[in-house]
């Protein structure tokens, strides 16, 4: 599946790439860190992502029907950038991801250690960000495009400052 993910103001679109129509609006709730939803075409609200901290290396956690499913942690911010994600799927089974680069730019995306996907960056004329994932249909879920909304609020100013 590859995924378009632009940044429209204080809110995300994913398009489908190959369809051109947006299937995800992700909107930001609250001040601050605050939370983004994950809203689908009809505005019902799919998962939550929350930063939950702000230090030098973020966390996150991404929640379906007020519990939490998976935790996103910043591992590593300059040295081999990188992003774990550990919890369990809708399904209740454990999944394991990681999100990682060597540029900032361009990342990898393992499922218990079997790459899975790919993340692009690229710089719009107007210095905003826009996202490329192309990820396995067997691997997608709803939940994927906040990954996607993490690694930009982790590393997304060090990419417009380094365009």
């Amino acid at each position: 599946m590859e995924l378009m993910i632009s940044s429209k103001g204080s809110k995300y679109i994913v398009e489908d790439k190959e369809q051109k129509r947006i299937i995800y609006t992700v909107k930001k709730k609250g001040f601050g860190a605050g939370r983004y939803l994950l809203m689908d075409p009809s505005n019902y609200q799919l998962y939550s992502l929350v930063q939950t901290s702000a230090d030098r290396k973020p966390s996150f956690i991404i929640g379906h029907n007020d519990s939490t499913i998976m935790q996103l942690v910043c591992t590593s911010l300059f040295l081999e950038p990188s992003i774990s994600v550990t919890g369990k799927d809708i399904q209740g089974v454990e999944a394991k991801y990681s999100i990682a680069s060597k540029d900032h730019r361009n990342f990898d995306i393992l499922k218990d250690d079997v790459k899975c996907g790919t993340l692009r960056t690229n710089n719009t004329v107007s210095n905003e960000l826009q996202y490329d994932l192309d990820i396995d249909n067997k691997v997608f879920d709803d939940y994927i495009p906040l990954f996607v909304i993490a690694v930009d609020l982790t590393f997304g100013d060090i990419n417009r400052n380094n365009s």
